[in-house]
C-alpha cells in the first residue's frame, strides 16, 4: 500500500511500536528481545521489554493483531551485485523464496566461494545502505552472522503475514522495517564499544558507554529528534545489561518511532527495491 503509513489505516486503536533485537539462534540465554513503546509527539515512552527464547515464541509476537509498526535488527535483502553474480532471482519475492530453500551450509559455501574469487579488500558485496548505515554486508555469515539472520527472520515475517514496507505486501496493520541499532548508537557515542557477549570484555568502559547512550536518548540528542521516557528501573536495566540486547531493542524502537511519522516510513524513493533499506539511514549526499 504505497504512500500509506500504518497510522493512516486505522482510527480505532493507537499505533504500537516494536523494536526487535534479533538472533538467528534464540535461547533462554540469548533470546530475541522485543521492546514495546508508544509515541506521543516527540516523546517516546518505553512500555516494556520481553524475550522470545524460541522461534515459536517469536512467531506468537508476530501474530499479535495490529496496528503495530516494528523495526527489526536483521537484513531484509541481499546485495544486487551478489544476486546477479550468482544468477539468483532478481525479484524480491523470488529471491527470498530461493534463499529460504537453501541450508545454512549451502549459504556458507556459496558465499565463501564468491568471496574467494574476489580481491583482498573487496571480498564482500555491499548493499546501497551499508555505507551510510555503517552496517555489515548482509551476505556476511560470521561475526555477525547476518546472512543467517536474514535466512531465519525474513521467511518468518512473510509466513506470519506481516507487511515488509516497500518489499512485501502483507497485513497493513502489522508493518516491519529493517533497522540497525549501531547506526543510532554511533551517532550518540561515536565509535566507542558499548556491549559484548563475552564476560571478560564486559568492561566498565562499555558500561559507561551504555550510560551515555541512555542519557542521550533521554535528552533527545539525535537527529531523529525524539526523547525517550524511562522509569528509573528501566534506565538501570538498560545500563546494566552488558550484552546490550535490551538497549539494542530500544534503539530499534526509537527508529520505529521516527519512521511512524515519516512519509513512506522514511524510506528513500531512490533505494534499490531488491536490496531493501535500513530505516533512518541517510541517502548518500543528503542529511
Amino acid at each position: 500500500m504505497p504512500g500509506l503509513t500504518v497510522a493512516d489505516t486505522t482510527h480505532a486503536a493507537p499505533l504500537r511500536l516494536l523494536g526487535v533485537d534479533f538472533t538467528s539462534a534464540p535461547t533462554r540465554r540469548k533470546p530475541i528481545t522485543i521492546a514495546h513503546g508508544s509515541r506521543h509527539g516527540t516523546l517516546l515512552r518505553l512500555g516494556g521489554i520481553e524475550a522470545a527464547a524460541s522461534f515459536e515464541a517469536f512467531d506468537v509476537v508476530l501474530a499479535r493483531p495490529g496496528p503495530w509498526l516494528g523495526v527489526f535488527d536483521l537484513p531484509f535483502g541481499l546485495p544486487r551485485e551478489l544476486v546477479e553474480s550468482l544468477g539468483w532471482p532478481r525479484d524480491w519475492p523470488g529471491l527470498m523464496q530461493h534463499y529460504a530453500g537453501l541450508s545454512r551450509a549451502e549459504i556458507r559455501s556459496t558465499f565463501a566461494a564468491f568471496c574467494a574469487a574476489r580481491p583482498v579488500g573487496a571480498k564482500f558485496a555491499h548493499r546501497g545502505c551499508d555505507v551510510p548505515a555503517g552496517s555489515s554486508p548482509s551476505m556476511k555469515w560470521v561475526n555477525p552472522p547476518v546472512a543467517f539472520m536474514l535466512h531465519a527472520g525474513v521467511p518468518r515475517l512473510v509466513a506470519a503475514g506481516v507487511a515488509l514496507a516497500g518489499l512485501h505486501e502483507g497485513d497493513p496493520q502489522r508493518v516491519a522495517l529493517e533497522g540497525y541499532p549501531g547506526l543510532l548508537a554511533r551517532e550518540l557515542i561515536g565509535a566507542r564499544s558499548y556491549k559484548s557477549d563475552e564476560r571478560a570484555r564486559q568492561t566498565p568502559e562499555r558500561l559507561i558507554a551504555r550510560k551515555d547512550i541512555v542519557d542521550a536518548l533521554e535528552q533527545g540528542r539525535s537527529r531523529l529528534r525524539l526523547r525517550l521516557k524511562l522509569s528509573r528501573a528501566q534506565r538501570d536495566d538498560l545500563v546494566a545489561d552488558a550484552t546490550a540486547d535490551r538497549l539494542d531493542a530500544v534503539l530499534c524502537l526509537v527508529q520505529a518511532a521516527w519512521a511512524s511519522a515519516q512519509p513512506e516510513h522514511g524510506l528513500p524513493p531512490q533505494r534499490d527495491r531488491l536490496e531493501g533499506w535500513i530505516v533512518s539511514a541517510p541517502w548518500p549526499g543528503l542529511p
